[in-house]
């Protein structure tokens, strides 16, 4: 037990003294948008919402004088993922929807992607999806939003080939893993391998997915039933 606090007290400390280091950078290079864009992500990843959203506005105010628009493009991205984090998913999509920068333009494509799944607009997420999917097409995290929309529009055959060129690479991944599995069972493929994987990858996750699996098999028995 105490080697359990002194991991968390020790992995404090290492967040604090970041913290610290990426202020020192603020004060000695104030003209760095790298500065508060990693110092803004840090506080959203600690939860310190409210000082992380102060300090990308803050930055914004500072880039914007400027006329700076590749650190507004970084610091609007910065920001939307603090509202997506929080839920406010319309802003996080405006802000989204401002970045012209062609380095960040799949990552923002994955993040509208991701919001308008959040907000179950499926068909939006996967016209996003698959502009992301354009600028680079061997994502782990642009195939998943792509394969779960797909999934969820019931567009099953499709969300398959998203799913394999995933676990073709990354087959450590409980979530692909488990969605694969579901596919599977509903085209009438062999599935049970997918969902043991999941299950040995994630326990908490399956645990936390099985009502799914209960619903698919309930509602495909109920098929086979009018069918037969």
């Amino acid at each position: 037990m105490e080697n359990k606090e002194e991991f968390k007290d020790s992995k404090k400390r290492e967040t604090e003294k970041l913290v610290h280091k990426l202020i020192r950078a603020i004060d000695e290079h104030p003209d760095k948008v790298n500065n508060y864009y990693d110092l803004g992500s840090l506080l959203t990843r600690l939860n310190d919402y409210e000082q992380a959203e102060e300090l990308f506005m803050k930055a914004l105010g500072i880039f914007e004088a400027k006329g700076d628009q590749s650190a507004i493009n970084l610091l609007n991205y910065g920001l939307g993922n603090l509202y997506y984090e929080v839920g406010k998913t319309d802003k996080a999509i405006n802000l989204y929807n401002k970045i012209e920068d062609k380095k960040l333009k799949a990552d923002s494509y994955l993040m509208l992607a991701q919001s308008y799944m959040k907000k179950g607009q499926h068909k939006q997420a996967v016209a996003y999806g698959i502009t992301a999917h354009e600028l680079r097409a061997e994502d782990p995290e642009i195939n998943q939003v792509l394969g779960d929309s797909l999934l969820a529009l019931g567009e099953f055959t499709t969300a398959k080939k998203y799913y394999d060129a995933i676990l073709k690479r990354h087959p450590g991944r409980a979530d692909t893993q488990f969605n694969r599995g579901i596919v599977a069972m509903v085209l009438g493929e062999p599935y049970k391998d997918y969902l043991t994987q999941a299950k040995q990858l994630n326990p908490t996750y399956y645990e936390k997915s099985e009502k799914r699996l209960a619903e698919i098999e309930k509602t495909l028995r109920a098929t086979q039933g009018k069918n037969e």
